[in-house]
C-alpha cells in the first residue's frame, strides 16, 4: 500500500538516522496510514479510503460528503 493520504496528500519524507556515534543511515518517515471505510449518504454506498491521521480528523470536522466533493472534483477515483 502506498504511504500516501487521499484527502490530505501526505507523503513519505526522507532524512537520517543518526545513531550515538552520530553516524548518519538515510531512513523514510512515512506518515500514519490507515484504511478507513465510510458511508456516503449522497453516493448511497461505503467508500473506502487511505488516510492519514490527519484526514481522518478533517472529515470528522467537514463530513464526509464535503470531503467526498472535493475529491471528485479533483477527479480521484473513489
Amino acid at each position: 500500500m502506498a504511504a500516501v493520504c487521499q484527502v490530505t496528500g501526505a507523503v513519505p519524507n526522507f532524512g537520517h538516522s543518526i545513531s550515538h556515534s552520530h553516524r548518519r543511515n538515510k531512513r523514510r518517515f512515512d506518515p500514519n496510514i490507515q484504511k478507513k471505510r465510510y458511508w456516503v449518504p449522497s453516493l448511497r454506498r461505503n467508500v473506502t479510503l487511505t488516510l492519514s491521521v490527519k484526514g481522518i480528523k478533517r472529515i470528522d470536522v467537514r463530513g464526509i460528503d464535503a470531503v467526498v466533493a472535493d475529491l471528485l472534483a479533483k477527479g480521484v477515483k473513489l
